[in-house]
């Protein structure tokens, strides 16, 4: 696998929504990478008590998403699904001519269990392309587990994190911070129309994880 990608060490991350689990889990990893980071909410009490309860992992601040949105170089959309649209397009302006990580997975929930919910322009990233056409949207982070990266027993997740992305730059940049988290290599998956089916493949995963109590991640062969 070619290891010619951009130094992005001194890149701030934004995450919107960042007070859930994974977007919690996504700043702990990447503040122990050295990265700045800020969490957003749509409240800004909400998120300054996120990062607080990471805060021994490194440079992490919490504030509103707008906020958040403006300061931070790259941006990760962790925002639950019913709410991604209309976050998204109340940042339009904030977000113009960054790079956004969108690793959001519409799915529902019944007794049998997930399943993938349609989306009218194809996927949770091809929306946020749709709605930010002025930022560089790249989807990825779909599948990392937020209890693997909240433990701090585990020092490195066994994690390989596909990348979909129409700009190049862009996902050479979300690669090369993939890779920053400890044990996790990222890896080119196709462009953004691509997204849809490793969105979906989380319905899959979760099915996975409850069948053998796991936090079952995935790994690419042959790379």
């Amino acid at each position: 696998m070619s290891t010619d990608l951009p130094d992005v060490s001194g890149v701030s991350i934004g995450i919107l929504g960042g007070t859930g689990d994974q977007g919690k889990g996504l700043a702990r990893r990447f503040a122990l990478a050295g990265h700045t980071v800020l969490i957003g909410s749509r409240t800004e009490e909400r998120a300054r008590e996120a990062a607080e309860s990471i805060a021994g992992a490194g440079s992490v601040r919490g504030a509103a998403n707008a906020a958040v949105a403006a300061e931070a170089d790259v941006v990760i959309v962790a925002v639950p699904w019913d709410g991604h649209r209309a976050t998204l397009e109340s940042l339009r302006a904030e977000l113009a001519g960054k790079i956004v990580i969108d690793c959001v997975n519409p799915l529902g929930f019944d007794k049998q269990g997930a399943y993938a919910l349609p989306v009218e322009e194809g996927s949770a990233a091809q929306q946020a392309a749709a709605v930010l056409p002025d930022s560089r949207v790249v989807g990825a982070f779909h599948h990392v587990s937020a209890v693997l990266l909240l433990d701090p027993e585990v020092e490195e997740v066994d994690l390989d994190v596909l990348v979909l992305g129409d700009d190049r730059e862009a996902t050479d940049t979300v690669q090369a911070l993939a890779s920053r988290i400890a044990g996790v290599r990222g890896v080119y998956g196709g462009r953004l129309r691509n997204a849809h089916q490793v969105e979906a493949l989380t319905a899959n995963l979760i099915s996975i994880n409850r069948r053998y109590k796991a936090h079952a991640g995935f790994r690419v062969t042959d790379v």
